[in-house]
């Protein structure tokens, strides 16, 4: 089953669109989506400090802004 990561944190509006976004898709009802918070690590700060919210499944992943038929293809492949 595939999963989808969702890195962001505390206090950005952003990320808060992301997840608001990821909660309304009925598609996303059978599929885990992990938070996780960049804040709690220095690498991910490095890595998706900047580009947050980001949404990984797999290798692939999916800067903002993106909306549901961006999270759906990512899905998809």
């Amino acid at each position: 089953m595939r999963r989808l990561i969702f890195y962001t944190t505390e206090g950005c509006h952003l990320c808060e669109a992301g997840a608001a976004l990821l909660r309304s898709m009925p598609e996303l009802s059978r599929t885990p989506v992990v938070e996780v918070d960049v804040a709690a690590s220095e690498d991910l700060v490095r890595r998706y400090g900047a580009r947050i919210p980001v949404i990984a499944c797999g290798s692939r992943e999916l800067a903002w802004p993106f909306n549901a038929d961006d999270v759906l293809a990512l899905l998809a492949t």
